[in-house]
């Protein structure tokens, strides 16, 4: 296995490359093959990416600790209910640790963060995530309703179709 180092340069340009991605946020996997028992990557995204509500298999946790700027993970009921919110912050030391099974999404402050995945392997792009119901998917116009209306949502809350017009 060959070292990796990730540098001051290598997020500026993770970045800059996550500024003109269509979806607003680009990867850069340190581990070396998709069937990797452990996939380790880094998430640079910039603000207004929108990530749709999703969940993993049942032992496919998820690791978050974000190494450059702010974002909050959003944990959900199977209903869309808020049920935590956790700010993640390069300048204090906490990570989130996602369960399985566990509905969520998160979202990145302005302008931009950074954040380290760490989750089981091997990736299987067709059994990785399972999609809510209840959220527009990303390309659909009211994504950007979903995430005007996640980045205030409190606790207890849900999204519906009323908050759409609102949002706008």
């Amino acid at each position: 296995m060959q070292m990796k180092i990730v540098t001051a340069e290598t997020i500026a340009d993770l970045l800059a490359q996550a500024s003109i991605a269509p979806r607003k946020r680009v990867n850069l996997n340190l581990h070396a093959e998709l069937n990797d028992p452990i996939n380790r990557f880094l998430n640079a995204g910039v603000f207004g990416t929108y990530v749709q509500p999703h969940r993993h298999r049942i032992g496919k946790w998820e690791l978050l600790n974000a190494i450059q700027g702010k974002l909050d993970v959003v944990i959900f009921t199977a209903h869309g209910e808020v049920k935590h919110r956790v700010a993640l912050s390069s300048s204090a030391s906490n990570l989130i640790e996602i369960s399985g099974g566990d509905w969520h999404s998160f979202f990145f402050h302005a302008p931009a963060a950074v954040v380290l995945e760490i989750k089981p392997g091997p990736y299987e792009p067709d059994l990785d995530k399972e999609f809510v119901k209840w959220a527009p998917r990303e390309d659909d116009p009211a994504s950007a309703s979903f995430l005007s209306w996640l980045e205030r949502a409190a606790v207890g809350e849900a999204w519906s179709k009323r908050n759409e017009s609102v949002a706008k």
